[in-house]
Parts: structure tokens; C-alpha cells; sequence
């Protein structure tokens, strides 16, 4: 480990020359802005690995945690802690900046990490210039009224995984991390399910410090446009949200200041941007929410207010990681200056207790309004390889427009019950929901009670497994009431609680965000104990002398369908399943619905 400077690791020989070793992307306008004045000179001790190669390469994992390193020993006001560990036994850094040297509960607390997605790598270079700058350059006065925690490489088996083959459709650095962990999970896919040990090292984090702004750095690609740093929160620019108070915050705090700091730096700020169709790439534009698995959409659910950062993929390295310095900068200043306004609309949007909790959310037919839009000159053209015209970016500003914007609804919702019991046998998701920080209640003896309760109808499992899964769908569901024990090690879980509306969504199978929906619950699709056919063939024609009603309503199913009139097996099972013989519990979701009195 040095003390004099980081070392820069060199990009090793391409291994795979080919005619996709040349420049693959469009240009890019030419820029510079005001906060070029923060990339320190070529003799400065302090300089960083991404601005000693004039950003051509990022810092590797070793690079970070040895600055970050000599940053602890060199100034008071920066301290090194390890939050966890990776699948392959890396250690998660975070460094915390404040005048005390510690984390100060009473005064506003950011937190961003980058590289969750570790190619995406520009929050990383940007902290260790801007933590540089606080501790060693005289900009101390950033922490006099907030505190600012920084996780510079999130996905840290992922930014090891570097190489010039990750993002084709990113300009530098030249040397990229993998999407994805090294248990191919990808983490901003994860924040309900917590499968990955990243994930949960980052809930306990979260958990702990409680912060007052969870910032999540990015970079985006899809459609060009000028834009070159561009953000959002759940509910920003009208749409749906889970906390309306904190977007309420975001909309007249959070985006006018960061917007102004931006422009003032030289850079073009603006909301975030999602193409409805990548080939008529101006025809509509889409925004979320975007679920309980990803950062902003957790972020809303518990009520911990939370920013997406999206830069611009094909804007030069340097340009996204100098926005990126302004934009957390700018948000350790929005925070220290309005941060009680924050704390209070936090508060307002944890103490309220929706009846009905929104789910399910689906691309509305039709647009609804408009917005301006900064948009890159492109054209069409006929492509031999696709057969179909595809488009070419032509790296010019082209004049403002107004784009539709296609808006989502919950094509759901889902009755808060006063509590959910969860049984001692579904120890994984009773797990999940302590690493959440839900409250649970945990009987001292076993409790039977009068619950609603939920069964499947005709589920299915997903064709290809997904995040390391294998999801389930149902057609729907039946309720019934029923008396169920639920053994000692078993929860109850109130919706009276900060956590409640999140709780619903995990907790409610028809949720696509539940566990039931992941897989969780797969077991309740297997059945078991079975009747021969020399048994239910008799046992049926009892039935259908003696029950005129039953057997009208099987001649109607022959009637109606055809291939389960010509399976003996499928006729048998129908029987079956209307016999005491029967297994009451198949297809019985376990999770018990405790209804408000």
C-alpha cells in the first residue's frame, strides 16, 4: 500500500482483436464547463487515479480503498468503515465526512453509493475528488451543518470483473466493471428480496444511519439527448408516489437548487429519461415507479427519501464524473440548508396509514401531457444486418421539443389488513423482514385465531428464472376464512408501522413485488398424497347419484371443455379434489390476513 499516491493500473492488451475493437459510438459534443477547476494538477500528491489518467481509467477496487485509506489517516474529518462483505469475500467501504469524525444523528445525513452497477462507475472517481476536497482542499465547509457517507464501489466483485468488453454502449472509462455480482445477481433488482450478502450489507447500513438523503449514482444509456446528468425520485414530474411529502420536498427543494448548481458548473441537468421505443426514439418518453426491487422504488416504499442519478452514457468520462461531483455536492448543500423541511415531510409520509396500497403498475394507453426536451440530431437509415431501419446519432444539439410523456397506474390495489401472520416455516422471508427493518411480534406460544387466507388459482412458474430465481404467477387468488396455529417462531406482522406499506407488498402473493411472486413460496404448488384410480372411479359415481348438484356442474365442464372430457385423469383429479381426501392445503398461500376489527 502506498503513501505517496495511488497507483494507476494499466489497461492490459485487448485479447480479442476484431472489428469490434474500433470506436463503436457516436460522437459526442464537444464540452467544458466551470467545474473543470476541480480536477487537480499533475503534481498534486492528492490527485486521483481516474484524473492522473485525464479520465481515461477509473479507480481499481484496491486504488479506492488505498486512497480512501490515506484520506482516514491524513485529516480528522474523514473516517473508513467496512459495512460488509461481498459473495467473494471483498470488503464494502464506506467513508464518512463530518466535523466530528463520526456520524451525528442531529444533523443531516447523506449517503450515496456508486457502482451498484459496477461499469457505472462515475459516483466512485467523483466521491474520491470531492472527500479529497473536504478533508486535504480547503472545502471543509461542506460538512459544517450536514454529514456526508459515501460507498464508493457498491457492486465491489463487479468493478474487479473490469475489462474493455462490459458496456459497448459507454464512452470510457476504457477499463469497465460487470453489471452484475459474482453471484450474477444484479443488486438494484434486489432491494426487496435481499438475496444478495451486497444488498443486505447496504439495508443494514441504511438501517442504521437512517439517512435524510440515500442518493444511488448511475449512468443510463438508451436514446441520446443533451442532457448529461439527469435524476429522479418516486412521484417527480407528477407521477405516483408512495411519499408524497418527500416528493412534494424533492420538487421544490431538492431539483430547483441541484438544477441551478449544475447549470452554474457548466453542465446540462434534467429529468430522467426513458425512451418508449428506442428506434422513434422522440416519439414518447416514460418514467416510473419503478418497484420495491430497485433503489428509488424501495427508497419510496420506506419512506427514506432516495434519488436515482442517471449520467449520460455517451458523454465523455471526464464530463459525467465532475456532474457527479456537483451533483452530490450540491445535495449536502440542499440538505444542510432544508434538511429539517426533509425530516418533516419523512415524518409525515411514515406516520401515514393508507387503506389501500397502489401495485402492479402498467404503461397508460395513452400520454398524458407533455415536456420539454433537449434533444441530439439524429437520423435513420436501412441496416443490412437487422433488416430494418435503425438509428444513426449525429452528435449535434438539435433545437428544443416537446415530447408526450406516457405515465404508469397500479392496475391494483391491495387492502391493508391490520397485520399479517407469518409462519415458523417460512423462516427465509420471516429473515428478510428483519434485515427490512420491519417490526415483528413473536408469540411466546402457539396461537390459533380466525384469519382470512389466500389460495392460488391456477399458478404457474415463470418460463426462465430471473435475479437467481424462479418467479410464480397466479391467475388469481380465493379468500376464505379459516382457523389456523401458527407454531412458536412464527410473526405476526402489524401495517401500523413506518414499514407497513412496504410490508403489504411483500406480503400480499397477488403483489408483484412479493415474496410470493419471487418464489419464496413455491411449495405450496407440490401435491403430495394422491388417490388411485380404482378408488375415485367408484367413489365418483357415488357422488354423482347422490349430489344432483354436482352432477350438473360436472356435465357442464364436459360441455364446456372438450380436452378435459377426453382425459380419464383430469375427470378423476375433478373428483378428487371434492373429497374429504383431498389436501386442504394445496395451493394455500400460508401467510394468514389479520383483518381490522
Amino acid at each position: 500500500m502506498t503513501t505517496t499516491g495511488p497507483l494507476i493500473a494499466q489497461p492490459a492488451p485487448d485479447p480479442r482483436p476484431g472489428p469490434w475493437t474500433g470506436d463503436l459510438l457516436p460522437p459526442a459534443p464537444p464540452w467544458s464547463g466551470a467545474s473543470e477547476r476541480l480536477i487537480a494538477p499533475a503534481n498534486d500528491p492528492w490527485i486521483t487515479p481516474a484524473e492522473r489518467s485525464n479520465f481515461a481509467l477509473t479507480a481499481t477496487y484496491d486504488e479506492v480503498r488505498a486512497y480512501l485509506e490515506r484520506l482516514d489517516r491524513a485529516s480528522p474529518l474523514i473516517r473508513l468503515e467496512v459495512i460488509g462483505r461481498s459473495a467473494e469475500g471483498r470488503e464494502i467501504v464506506a467513508a464518512v465526512a463530518s466535523r466530528s469524525g463520526r456520524r451525528d444523528p442531529r444533523r443531516p445525513l447523506v449517503l450515496a453509493q456508486g457502482g451498484i452497477h459496477a461499469g457505472e462507475i462515475d459516483g466512485a472517481d467523483a466521491a474520491l475528488m470531492l472527500l479529497r476536497d473536504i478533508a486535504v482542499r480547503g472545502r471543509s465547509e461542506l460538512i459544517d451543518r450536514a454529514d456526508l457517507m459515501v460507498v464508493p464501489v457498491f457492486n465491489v466483485d463487479g468493478h474487479a470483473r473490469s475489462g474493455r468488453f462490459s458496456r459497448p454502449n459507454q464512452r470510457g472509462p476504457e477499463l469497465q466493471g460487470w453489471r452484475t455480482t459474482a453471484q450474477n445477481l444484479n443488486l438494484n433488482r434486489d432491494y426487496a428480496k435481499l438475496d444478495a450478502p451486497e444488498t443486505r450489507a447496504m439495508m443494514g447500513l441504511i438501517r442504521r444511519v437512517d439517512p435524510d438523503l440515500y442518493l444511488d449514482l448511475h449512468v443510463t444509456d438508451g436514446i441520446d439527448y443533451q442532457y448529461d446528468v439527469t435524476w429522479g425520485s418516486e412521484g417527480h414530474d407528477g407521477g405516483h408516489a408512495y411519499s408524497p411529502s418527500i416528493a412534494r420536498w424533492m420538487a421544490e427543494a431538492f431539483d430547483p437548487a441541484v438544477t441551478a448548481g449544475l447549470r452554474a458548473a457548466g453542465h446540462i441537468p434534467g429529468p430522467l429519461v426513458f425512451a418508449v421505443d428506442n428506434r422513434d426514439p422522440y416519439r414518447a418518453i416514460t418514467d416510473g415507479p419503478f418497484g420495491a426491487r430497485l433503489s428509488s422504488g424501495w427508497g419510496d416504499l420506506a419512506h427514506t427519501p432516495t434519488v436515482l442519478l442517471e449520467n449520460h452514457s455517451l458523454k465523455p468520462y471526464r464530463q459525467r464524473v465532475l456532474g457527479t461531483y456537483i451533483f452530490v455536492e450540491q445535495a449536502l448543500r440542499v440538505a444542510a440548508a432544508r434538511g429539517a423541511e426533509l425530516r418533516a415531510a419523512r415524518d409525515r409520509d411514515r406516520a401515514a396509514r393508507p387503506a389501500e396500497i397502489a401495485a402492479n403498475f402498467r404503461p397508460e394507453a395513452q400520454p398524458r401531457g407533455t415536456r420539454e426536451f433537449l434533444p441530439i440530431a439524429y437520423e435513420t437509415y436501412a441496416s443490412p444486418a437487422t433488416g430494418g431501419r435503425e438509428v444513426r446519432w449525429l452528435g449535434r444539439p438539435a433545437p428544443a421539443i416537446r415530447v408526450p410523456v406516457v405515465r404508469s397506474a397500479p392496475s391494483l390495489r391491495l387492502r391493508r389488513p391490520a397485520a399479517y401472520w407469518v409462519p415458523a416455516t417460512q423462516p427465509a422471508v420471516i429473515e428478510r423482514l428483519r434485515l427490512h427493518g420491519v417490526r415483528l411480534e413473536t408469540p411466546s406460544e402457539p396461537r390459533t385465531m380466525a384469519l382470512e387466507m389466500l389460495r392460488a388459482v391456477s399458478p404457474t412458474l415463470a418460463p426462465q428464472a430471473s435475479e437467481g430465481r424462479v418467479g410464480v404467477r397466479a391467475e388469481r387468488f380465493t379468500r376464505e376464512r379459516r382457523r389456523e396455529t401458527f407454531a412458536v417462531g412464527s410473526v405476526r406482522v402489524p401495517t401500523d408501522q413506518p414499514l407497513g406499506d412496504l410490508a403489504v407488498l411483500l406480503l400480499e402473493p397477488e403483489s408483484e413485488e412479493s415474496f410470493f411472486a419471487w418464489g419464496f413460496f413455491a411449495g405450496l404448488l407440490q401435491r403430495t398424497e394422491y388417490a388411485e384410480g380404482y378408488v375415485v372411479a367408484p367413489l365418483a359415481e357415488r357422488m354423482l347419484a347422490a349430489d344432483p348438484a354436482l352432477r350438473r356442474a360436472f356435465e357442464a365442464r364436459l360441455a364446456a371443455d372438450p380436452a378435459f372430457a377426453a382425459s380419464p385423469d383430469q375427470r378423476l383429479t375433478w373428483f378428487y379434489q371434492r373429497t374429504p381426501f383431498y389436501d386442504d392445503r394445496h395451493l394455500l398461500y400460508p401467510v394468514g390476513r389479520e383483518l381490522a376489527p
